[in-house]
């Protein structure tokens, strides 16, 4: 096996029980030639997918599950710019000019993905975000941070507590307002973008479980456990918190988060419906749906071998709708779907995207933490940028150090 195996999520995700586009794949019953083998099929897979095959790339995607199946559906799809580290934070690790660029770059993944959903028709909902105070930044903090976010050309708005009850109805000691955010339904999402990439011509395989690569002269071999092979000249990992055995995971390690969603109440979401998240350990990320239900994650903490214990997801679901029903005292916290899932994060809070050290031609693309669906899409750029013999000015940033 190439990937470390894993119980991604537990079932019960909102995201299962609303409907999306069926993605029709086969199974891998001969040997196949490719210029890209793509091994994930959840939305980093898909974007990269649709990027390169609408290029011109024979491409053939694999997933030992199916279309969407791991990760990508336990996601809370908080599209936003803002990435988990502050650069107040950001540019202590790894200094402040690549900071600014790492934020920048976020901001330009958002409001790319924003006009590549609005222009295609994919349902995407534009939302401003508000971040507040905690035990890791507190109110001078985000004050500070706005400041370097302004500076950095990433317009941001300092609520006091005043303003923060007077405009939102939150009593709280304050918080950073970031605009031009956006939230999706990531399952429906990562369908509608196979769908694209078949449309170019790209071929989807499932269950194809991956045991073997190798290289022979100029091109890459894989192997599934049937024994089938296909041959590429370009290898992408896109297997998300299954990580690669064959990539460094220095820096990296996978946790636990839990999430629930409520039934509709759109009669008592927030003004303004903002993304919420929290400036604290563990913390606190909320969003509304368009149907008007309330979707609520956090409470993160080191992986655990048993994902499902109900005693814990229902102790950790129970803080969380505690933490949200203090902020909003008029919602109903009663959640209609709870579930729990992986998550990966790095020491800096920026994904691990580029050629794996040692193996030519082979491509790693690993989104982590709160910005997944983010980092899928800069995946997706500097990959075909590379493919193409293109330069992307920030591949360096996300690259595996050698």
């Amino acid at each position: 096996m190439i990937t470390r195996k894993r119980v991604l999520r537990t079932d019960g995700s909102l995201w299962q029980h609303l409907r999306a586009p069926r993605v029709p794949y086969r199974r891998l019953t001969q040997d196949q030639h490719a210029d890209v083998l793509i091994v994930g099929s959840g939305i980093t897979g898909a974007m990269i997918g649709e990027a390169l095959s609408a290029v011109g790339f024979d491409t053939v995607i694999v997933d030992r599950r199916g279309p969407a199946q791991g990760s990508t559906t336990a996601s809370t799809a908080l599209v936003q710019y803002e990435i988990d580290t502050p650069i107040l934070e950001l540019q202590q690790k790894i200094g402040k000019q690549n900071a600014v660029r790492a934020w920048r770059r976020s901001r330009l993944a958002v409001t790319s993905l924003h006009a590549f959903f609005g222009g295609r028709g994919f349902a995407a909902q534009p939302r401003d975000a508000l971040y507040l105070a905690g035990n890791n930044l507190g109110p001078r903090d985000l004050q500070r941070e706005c400041e370097l976010r302004q500076a950095a050309g990433l317009e941001s708005l300092f609520l006091a507590r005043k303003a923060l009850r007077e405009r939102f109805g939150i009593d709280h000691g304050g918080a950073l307002m970031g605009f031009g955010n956006t939230t999706i339904n990531p399952r429906e999402i990562t369908a509608r973008m196979l769908m694209r990439a078949q449309d170019f011509g790209a071929r989807l395989y499932a269950p194809v479980d991956i045991v073997d690569v190798s290289r022979v002269r100029s091109s890459i071999v894989a192997i599934d456990r049937n024994g089938r092979r296909i041959r590429a000249k370009y290898l992408v990992l896109a297997s998300g918190y299954e990580f690669p055995k064959m990539v460094p995971a220095k820096g990296h390690k996978v946790r636990t988060t839990w999430a629930f969603a409520t039934a509709p109440q759109p009669r008592k979401l927030w003004p303004e419906q903002c993304m919420i998240w929290e400036a604290s350990t563990p913390y606190l990320y909320a969003r509304t749906t368009p149907d008007g239900r309330v979707l609520c994650g956090g409470e993160d903490a080191d992986a655990s071998d048993k994902l499902d214990r109900p005693e814990v997801i229902e102790r950790k679901v129970a803080r969380l709708q505690a933490k949200i029903g203090r902020l909003f005292p008029k919602l109903d916290t009663t959640p209609e779907f709870t579930w729990a899932a992986r998550f990966g994060e790095t020491s800096t809070g920026l994904p691990m995207i580029g050629e794996v050290p040692g193996h030519r031609n082979c491509w790693a693309a690993l989104g982590y933490g709160g910005n997944g669906i983010t980092y899928s899409r800069i995946a997706a750029e500097i990959i075909r940028s590379a493919l193409t013999g293109e330069s992307d000015p920030d591949a360096d940033l996300y690259a595996f150090k050698r």
